[in-house]
């Protein structure tokens, strides 16, 4: 006999859930739209839920889209883009940039459309930035962000897209043209730089570093006092500490 009795309808918890699943398979930001329509979820349902995962950490909104908060980034243990185990292979090559340079060195990966800082170690002449304590920053104005979109180009088609990008200082690039011409340069050169584009009086130098297979997994950088950084100096060392690295994670 047929069962009459009415199919129960999910409650917040399984909407929710639904859209952790949605979210923790994404690699670029994923809009509210496109998560209504993998989940079902109507649009009011979908953005009330939204709302209160990213208040708990457990999303977080990207331009227009959502991805999968710190919070569940550390508990699923995400870190996209990095190859798996290098952290034993890298770390050396970031201690002697930091003892050389005396200045804060960043190794970053791309997480949607920002820079993921996934280790910083502070040399003696640290200088305060936006992005201490998050560990995040834009990917369109700092030279690690740079130099990830210079050599990504589905993640640089992906930014490009959007036609113009937030003014963080005076000095920022908010055009499309200006932001193509930059990257043109970074490959040209293998370096990336940030001059007071992020924070005022800092200024950043980066270069790729490529895993197994030839493609960018992570850049390093170095930040500096703005006016008072060798940049072209720092440039040196950064290339040549990421390609003893990215030979290094060949090797591996």
């Amino acid at each position: 006999m047929a069962d009459d009795r009415p199919v129960a309808q999910p409650g917040s918890l399984e909407r929710g859930i639904d859209i952790l699943l949605a979210l923790s398979s994404a690699s670029h930001p994923v809009s509210l739209s496109q998560l209504c329509r993998s989940t079902g979820l109507p649009k009011s349902t979908a953005h009330r839920i939204l709302g209160v995962l990213c208040s708990r950490e457990l999303a977080r909104r990207v331009g227009n889209g959502y991805l999968p908060g710190e919070l569940l980034e550390t508990m699923a243990g995400i870190t996209r883009a990095r190859v798996p185990g290098t952290r034993k292979v890298v770390l050396p090559y970031l201690l002697y940039l930091c003892e050389t340079t005396r200045q804060t060195v960043n190794l970053a990966v791309p997480s949607g459309l920002e820079a993921r800082y996934v280790e910083r170690l502070y040399g003696h002449n640290r200088v305060d930035s936006r992005s201490d304590g998050m560990d995040r920053a834009p990917l369109h104005c700092t030279a690690t962000g740079k130099a990830l979109l210079a050599f990504d180009p589905r993640l640089r088609q992906e930014l490009l897209a959007r036609g113009s990008f937030e003014r963080m200082t005076r000095r920022t690039i908010t055009t499309l043209a200006g932001l193509e011409r930059e990257l043109a340069q970074v490959r040209r050169q293998g370096v990336a730089y940030s001059q007071e584009e992020f924070t005022e009086g800092v200024a950043c130098v980066a270069a790729p570093v490529f895993g197994p297979g030839g493609r960018i997994c992570m850049s390093l950088g170095v930040a500096a006092p703005a006016g008072a950084a060798p940049l072209a100096k720092l440039g040196i060392s950064v290339r040549g500490a990421a390609q003893a690295i990215s030979a290094a994670l060949l090797g591996a």
